[in-house]
């Protein structure tokens, strides 16, 4: 009879679980030579807020992208990768500011952010509807009429709601505050149930 040779038992172990901080550390460490290096162009991380997980991303510009679960976190990371650079990396570090800001909104001790904005995925008359957005105040709300008045195009109303729609940076620019002239909400990236939480947020503020 064959005597089984002692490497065989192992043969249908488990693979060794990995060391969940030492992986962590050797990320930070390969995030940090990579920022060193001049490698990484977007950094990402997620955050847990009462809306859901959002994905936060930003560049050395500032904070380009925003994004809610529905919105499809690898598919906004693909969209990072594609239009801004392939070299996009989970470093925490460098979104350490505009998450602590949105703790702090959450929490209700902040009514506005003040982080840098990486603007690249926006651009035309998108970009300069949702710039005028941070004008409407915490706690109060404008029409999609108001905002197309606003940018100097009245009768955009249209595309102004397409501009909220695909707003990359829900919530530091208020896009949640844009709602029909009849008063309803209307359609928010972060889904309805999302939107009214932050009005309702604010108002009772």
């Amino acid at each position: 009879m064959d005597t089984p040779h002692a490497g065989d038992a192992a043969l249908g172990a488990a693979p060794p679980v990995p060391d969940e901080p030492l992986t962590a550390r050797l990320h930070e460490r390969l995030a940090r030579a990579a920022y060193a290096a001049g490698l990484l162009d977007v950094a990402y991380r997620t955050l847990d807020t009462p809306v859901g997980t959002l994905l936060l991303a930003a560049t050395e510009q500032g904070v380009v992208r925003v994004a809610f679960e529905s919105q499809d976190h690898d598919g906004a990371l693909q969209q990072l990768a594609d239009k801004v650079s392939p070299r996009v990396l989970k470093a925490p570090e460098r979104l350490d500011d505009v998450s602590r800001q949105l703790d702090e909104y959450f929490a209700g001790a902040r009514h506005h952010f003040d982080v840098p904005l990486d603007w690249q995925l926006s651009s035309g008359f998108r970009r300069s509807a949702l710039t005028r957005l941070p004008d409407i105040g915490y706690g109060r709300t404008a029409s999609y009429a108001e905002v197309a008045t606003a940018v100097g195009s009245p009768r955009a109303v249209r595309a102004v709601g397409t501009a909220c729609a695909t707003n990359p940076l829900p919530l530091v620019v208020p896009c949640h505050r844009v709602v029909r002239s009849d008063g309803s909400i209307g359609q928010y990236a972060g889904g309805a149930d999302a939107k009214r939480y932050l009005l309702d947020m604010e108002s009772a503020a």
